[in-house]
């Protein structure tokens, strides 16, 4: 089992990798969201919990997830959380099953400011790409899946996600074991990312 992290602003392009990396393993992956885990604000009224820095490191619950973590490289399966961007708390009744594998992705902006969850990691990734494309593809996703307007996009973009970014997420970046620029297009680093998974999983003669 190897463990992957794979990191970078928001709207750098790490999903379109960890899709290609999935694609390139035919299946022997399970990806865990650093998403899932943002720390449960059920129990605060809706208009305090909408307030809510997620771009900074506190807002995500850290010892579950490092545990859970923990768990699959034991073999074990988890019980998953699930977060509500619209609703911004944690569903009390469901969760996602997921079971051990060969490769387990985690996948957020914030996941190398943890050391705790970098120590569980194999191999640490960080997904660079330009500003502005980063900005282009946050104002879409914030639109069509957190309800927002242009307006709203672009000032939640400069007043938390630009000064996050600056001071968490871009240092992180020298955590990493490998820089992947120009996001999922780089067809080369995916390549090359693939083929070192695979030799790390393949059987020792």
């Amino acid at each position: 089992m190897i463990v992957i992290g794979i990191a970078g602003g928001s709207g750098s392009g790490k999903t379109t990798v960890v899709k290609s990396i999935i694609n390139q393993l035919n299946g022997r992956v399970v990806v865990i969201p650093q998403d899932s885990y943002y720390k449960d604000s059920s129990h605060l009224p809706l208009e305090e919990r909408q307030k809510i820095n997620f771009d900074h490191p506190d807002a995500i619950d850290w010892k579950l997830l490092c545990q859970q973590i923990r768990e699959l490289k034991q073999g074990k399966t988890i019980e998953q959380p699930v977060y509500s961007y619209l609703t911004c708390s944690r569903s009390k009744t469901e969760t996602v099953t997921v079971e051990p594998a060969d490769v387990i992705i985690v996948e957020g902006i914030l996941i190398f400011t943890c050391k705790e969850l970098r120590d569980q990691m194999n191999m640490k990734v960080f997904v660079d790409a330009d500003d502005d494309d980063r900005l282009m593809r946050i104002i879409i996703r914030d639109m069509a899946e957190r309800g927002r307007t242009i307006e709203t996009a672009i000032e939640h973009y400069t007043e938390t996600v630009k000064p996050m970014h600056l001071q968490f997420i871009e240092p992180s970046k020298r955590y990493a074991d490998i820089i992947v620029p120009q996001g999922g297009h780089n067809k080369v680093a995916i390549e090359v990312m693939s083929a070192t998974i695979q030799r790390y999983l393949a059987p020792k003669k």
